[in-house]
Order: C-alpha cells, then sequence, then structure tokens
C-alpha cells in the first residue's frame, strides 16, 4: 500500500515558476516509478511526466510540457517533485501523483496509487 500527499499548488502569473511535492508513505519508495497527470476543467486527466526507479532516473515528459517543467525524485526523504518553469495559462489544472504503473505509463489507468490533488493557476 501507499499514500501519496501533493503540495505546493497555487497562483502564479504567466512566465512563472512553482514547485510541486509529493511524498509518499508505505511501501519502499525507492523501487517505484513515479509521474504527474493533470486534469483542467472539462477536460480528462493528461500524463505530464514520469520518472523510473532506476539509477539513473529515466525521466518522461508530455510534449506540451517539454523543455518547461523537470521531474525528480528524492528517495531519502520519500518525496517527488515537479519543477514547472515558464508557466502558460495552458497549465492551469489540478496536478495528481501517482506511483507504481503496470502498462502504458501515460494513460491513467495504468497507475495503481493516486493522490488528492494540488492546485495550480496560472493567470495571463
Amino acid at each position: 500500500q501507499v499514500q501519496l500527499v501533493e503540495s505546493g499548488g497555487g497562483l502564479a502569473q504567466a512566465g512563472g515558476s512553482l514547485r510541486l511535492s509529493c511524498a509518499a508513505s508505505g511501501r519502499t519508495f525507492s523501487v517505484l516509478p513515479l509521474g504527474w497527470f493533470r486534469q483542467a476543467l472539462g477536460k480528462e486527466r493528461e500524463f505530464v511526466a514520469a520518472i523510473a526507479a532506476n539509477s539513473v532516473g529515466s525521466s518522461f515528459y508530455a510534449d506540451s510540457v517539454k523543455g518547461r517543467f523537470t521531474i525528480s525524485r528524492d528517495n531519502a526523504k520519500n518525496t517527488v517533485y515537479l519543477q514547472m518553469n515558464s508557466l502558460k495559462p495552458e497549465d492551469t489544472a489540478v496536478y495528481y501523483c501517482a506511483a507504481d504503473p503496470d502498462g502504458d505509463y501515460k494513460t491513467v489507468v495504468a497507475w495503481e496509487f493516486w493522490g488528492q490533488g494540488t492546485q495550480v493557476t496560472v493567470s495571463s
């Protein structure tokens, strides 16, 4: 069993930055792949980023955030981060962290554990 709690959301101006955190408890954190998804009002939840549990920590990004967002993990703190730079109004959404996928990590149904989400609002 894994519990995930997001924090760090809030209001930012276009071009600004925010860093989201997701603290985990339960199963050994270091062996779990981790990811971030987001869901805007009236839209379906979509993939944002993922990071592997291997020694290199390979990361993967949606085209819409590549070059602006960075996913990282600190296994000693049982925490995964999403650094968001050059924010755009289109980034406004509830952001969710997830853990332990089976199958295609870009799909919502693949992930077993989810946090409750944190709101990010970007003004123009």
